[in-house]
C-alpha cells in the first residue's frame, strides 16, 4: 500500500508523516490488496490566522472504480487526519459491500 502526501501551507514534519501512515495502514491496512494507490492532501487555508483551517483530502484508488474521497478540516491537522482516514475506511467498507452485492 502506497501512501502520497502533499502538503500546501505548512511543513511536512516527521511527526505528521509517521500520524498519516500509522492511521491510514490501521483504517485501510486489510483493504491494501484492493487499492491502487491512496493520495493525502494536506493543507492550511488560513495560514497564520488560525482558526478551522487544517485540512486533510484522502483519495483512495480502487480498481475499475471511481476514487474514493473524504476530506476532514479542523483546527487541529492530527485530528483532521485522524477524521479523514476514519471517513475514508467507512467509505470503502460501503463500497466493497455494494461491489459484492451487484456480483
Amino acid at each position: 500500500m502506497t501512501i502520497t502526501i502533499h502538503t500546501h501551507g505548512l511543513d511536512l514534519t516527521d511527526g505528521i508523516h509517521e500520524h498519516v501512515h500509522r492511521r491510514l495502514r490501521y483504517a485501510l491496512g486489510r483493504f491494501s490488496d484492493k487499492l491502487t494507490r491512496i493520495v493525502v492532501r494536506l493543507s492550511d487555508e488560513n495560514g497564520p490566522r488560525g482558526g478551522v483551517d487544517k485540512r486533510c483530502l484522502v483519495t483512495v484508488g480502487v480498481p475499475g472504480q471511481p476514487d474514493v474521497v473524504v476530506k476532514a478540516s479542523k483546527s487541529d491537522l492530527f485530528v483532521a487526519v485522524d477524521r479523514a482516514a476514519n471517513g475514508a475506511g467507512r467509505s470503502l467498507v460501503k463500497r466493497l459491500k455494494r461491489l459484492r452485492g451487484h456480483r
